[in-house]
C-alpha cells in the first residue's frame, strides 16, 4: 500500500499490521531525455508491483529515492535507518536499473535489484522475489 492512501485514522488503527517499509530507488542522473526518464519509471513501477501486489496489506511503499550520484548510498541507508526508527521493522529497497549490493545498502534487510536478480536467475523473478521476502521476514 502507498503511504498516500492512509487517513490517520486508518494508520492508527492498523499501522501494527504494516511491519515492512518498500523504498523504491529510480538512480536517475539527471541527463535522461523526458522518454528515457518515463522508461526508467515506468520499469521501477512495473518491479514494484511484482512486490506490492502480492503483500498488500503488509508492506507500505514510501516515495521513491529518484536520483542517484554522490552519496545515494549513505542516503538510502540513512532513509532505511530513519524508517525502521520510526516503528517499521523491515526497510527493503528495490530499484529495476541500479546494480545495488545488499553490503552497499546494510540498513535495509532486504535489497531487490533487478539487475542482480536478471543475471542469476531465467524467468523465475516473481517467486524468487516472494521467496527472499518471505525469507527476510523469518529471520
Amino acid at each position: 500500500m502507498k503511504f498516500s492512501d492512509f487517513e490517520v485514522k486508518q494508520w492508527e488503527d492498523n499501522r501494527n499490521f504494516y511491519d515492512t517499509c518498500l523504498i523504491p530507488f529510480t538512480g536517475l542522473s539527471g541527463s535522461e531525455s523526458p522518454p528515457e526518464t518515463v522508461q526508467a519509471l515506468e520499469r521501477l513501477r512495473d518491479f514494484m508491483d511484482l512486490v506490492e501486489i502480492p503483500f498488500k496489506g503488509r508492506i507500505v511503499t514510501y516515495p521513491a529515492i529518484q536520483y542517484g550520484g554522490g552519496g545515494y548510498v549513505e542516503l538510502i541507508n540513512e532513509v532505511c535507518r530513519k524508517v525502521k526508527s520510526s516503528g517499521f521493522q523491515y526497510a527493503v529497497v528495490l530499484t529495476a536499473d541500479i546494480a545495488l549490493l545488499k553490503k552497499e545498502i546494510f540498513e535495509s534487510d532486504l535489497v531487490l535489484s533487478l539487475p542482480i536478480i536478471e543475471s542469476s536467475l531465467e524467468g523465475k523473478i516473481n517467486s524468487d522475489i516472494g521467496m527472499k521476502i518471505q525469507e527476510m521476514w523469518r529471520r
